[in-house]
């Protein structure tokens, strides 16, 4: 799920910040106001904000999601397996396995399967809706873990599917972008105040795209926050789809690619599983939580 999210945010990130660039320079050379008409505190309209705010927000978060499944194709370079075409064998069992799984969890539309070169251990699943999903998984995972672990990660990500995870998160992220919009603007419009009218305009632009990476920053604490509790979740969606005993390998064999690795590596291959072990404040912005925890959830089921 961390390759999801991290698509996920990028975008919105990206997508927030150009909508809300565009519309300052829009308004403020056509004169359309509304936002600043002099009617509450430093001449901000603090309704009009709110309904600005909401509606870039949820447009900005949509907007973002229906471009997730395109952007991790393009970044991540997968190669999507149809399977009416020539196969390998290992690459029609996997289209196969993902779509049995898919099967036993109830979804109508199989999800694309594709696989992306690169030596890290990682799988993800992506995309707007469950009609429309991706699960792809690295070469590496499919190289260094056996039958049953690989079941058990691709049944956690068939969960994630299952569940509509990315629509939830869609949901969050939107109540995240209105506070982020909001906020961002209140702050600009305050700093434009203490330069000279004739540099007012540039100074707001400017602090509006600060403000805004900034509090969009902190925002993703809340949305990696429930990121680490779908995790949990689909866990416990991967070991009914795939039996708790699978799910419960996939999550050790992980957990041992990670003792195993060398903490001064500075391999980006490696830097998936790492995620799972940051401590301190770093956590905060964990997508997953500790796989010891996610063991001994799972165990306890």
């Amino acid at each position: 799920m961390g390759k999801r999210i991290l698509f996920f945010l990028l975008t919105n990130i990206l997508v927030l910040t150009t909508i809300v660039v565009v519309w300052s320079i829009i308004s403020t050379y056509f004169g359309l106001g509304g936002i600043q008409d002099g009617s509450g505190p430093y001449g901000i309209n603090l309704l009009s904000l709110a309904i600005f705010s909401i509606l870039v927000g949820f447009a900005g978060s949509f907007i973002s999601l229906a471009m997730s499944r395109w952007m991790a194709k393009k970044m991540m370079k997968v190669q999507v397996l149809d399977p009416n075409e020539n196969l390998s064998t290992a690459e029609r069992q996997l289209v196969e396995r993902v779509h049995r799984l898919s099967r036993s969890a109830g979804l109508m539309h199989m999800p694309e399967v594709g696989i992306y070169n690169s030596k890290e251990v990682n799988a993800f699943a992506t995309g707007p809706s469950k009609k429309r999903s991706l699960v792809a998984v690295s070469s590496g995972l499919l190289q260094s873990m056996d039958d049953d672990a690989v079941e058990g990660v691709l049944a956690h990500e068939v969960a994630h599917v299952s569940n509509g995870d990315m629509v939830t998160m869609t949901l969050l992220q939107g109540v995240v972008n209105t506070f982020v919009v909001f906020f961002s603007r209140i702050a600009a419009i305050i700093v434009s105040n203490f330069v000279r009218a004739e540099m007012r305009f540039i100074v707001q632009i400017v602090a509006i795209i600060v403000f805004q990476i900034l509090f969009s920053i902190l925002g993703s604490i809340v949305v990696m926050g429930y990121s680490r509790y779908r995790e949990f979740h689909a866990d416990r969606g991967g070991a009914d789809l795939a039996g708790k005993d699978k799910m419960a390998h996939a999550l050790r064999s992980l957990q041992n690619q990670v003792a195993n690795m060398d903490d001064r590596t500075d391999d980006s291959a490696v830097q998936t599983l790492k995620i799972n072990n940051k401590g301190g404040m770093a956590r905060l912005f964990s997508s997953h939580p500790p796989l010891e925890e996610r063991i001994r959830r799972l165990e306890a089921k």
